[in-house]
């Protein structure tokens, strides 16, 4: 059974940066792929980024892309988000999850997930 355990998220203001990171264990951490997602408040948890753990190719969100980062240390057994150019609109819940080898978008094609943290950027 894959554990996923994330960081405090916080509060930042617009233009600001922020890093999450998500603990993985419990299983093999390269056959796995880590995706981030997040979840404002009545709307639809949508995908963030997601990394591959064993060859580390990687894919955003149109909505993310140049801003966010997504990696990976293969030592640690973490993968971090950095949100740099915080927007009010990024304000969510970040969820990491995780899936069996290859990257896929849909939140449903994760089977397991951490407990969500809280990112709130102020204008």
């Amino acid at each position: 059974q894959v554990q996923l355990v994330e960081s405090a998220g916080g509060l930042v203001q617009a233009g600001g940066s922020l890093r999450l990171s998500c603990d993985f264990s419990g299983r093999t951490f390269s056959r796995y792929t880590v995706g981030w997602f997040r979840q404002a408040p009545g709307k639809e948890r949508d995908f963030v980024a997601a990394i591959a753990l064993s060859a580390g190719n990687t894919v955003y969100a149109d909505s993310v892309k140049g801003r966010f980062t997504i990696s990976r240390d293969n030592v640690k057994n973490t993968v971090y988000l950095q949100l740099n150019s915080l927007k009010p609109e990024d304000t969510a819940v970040y969820y990491c999850a995780a899936r069996e080898w290859s990257i896929l978008l849909r939140p449903v094609n994760y089977p397991y997930w951490g407990q969500g943290t809280q990112v709130t950027v102020s204008s």
